[in-house]
């Protein structure tokens, strides 16, 4: 007879304390799963979004250094031409300074007065032109890929 009544007892509104706290932990139980699910998704979601960071990020390096490697070609092939204008400037300006040499003889031994341009004074310094060559500083590291 007592199990029937206790059988009595569980179907009663408030039930076994037992079967109560049971239920508990089963619905503990299948929070904890989805909170753990959840948790789960979201960084596997995070590392998605950071490894599709990491993939546009050696994009964007790659195409920096494509147009780093581009400029370094520019740059290199304007000043070895730049080099070349420089060595012609000189050879010109000697040449000028040394026709202006014959012409001022030439004028003492002729007698003749002649009109001899002066040679501008850039083009006899020309480290002190107004638009100097600025140096680019820059560790040697930079330009190797």
């Amino acid at each position: 007879m007592r199990m029937s009544s206790s059988a009595g007892q569980s179907s009663g509104s408030e039930g076994d304390p037992r079967l109560v706290t049971d239920e508990r932990k089963r619905k503990r139980m299948l929070s904890n799963r989805e909170s753990a699910r959840r948790s789960r998704m979201r960084k596997q979601q995070h590392l998605n979004d950071l490894t599709n960071q990491a993939a546009q990020l050696r994009n964007e390096n790659e195409q920096v250094a494509m147009q780093v490697n581009l400029i370094t070609q520019q740059y290199l092939e304007l000043e070895s031409e730049n080099s070349v204008l420089r060595a012609q400037m000189m050879e010109l300006t000697e040449r000028l300074q040394s026709l202006n040499s014959m012409l001022h003889i030439f004028q003492k031994v002729s007698g003749m007065s002649m009109d001899i341009p002066e040679i501008p004074d850039p083009l006899l310094r020309p480290w002190l032109l107004p638009c100097p060559a600025q140096p680019i500083m820059a560790s040697a590291d930079l330009f190797q890929f």
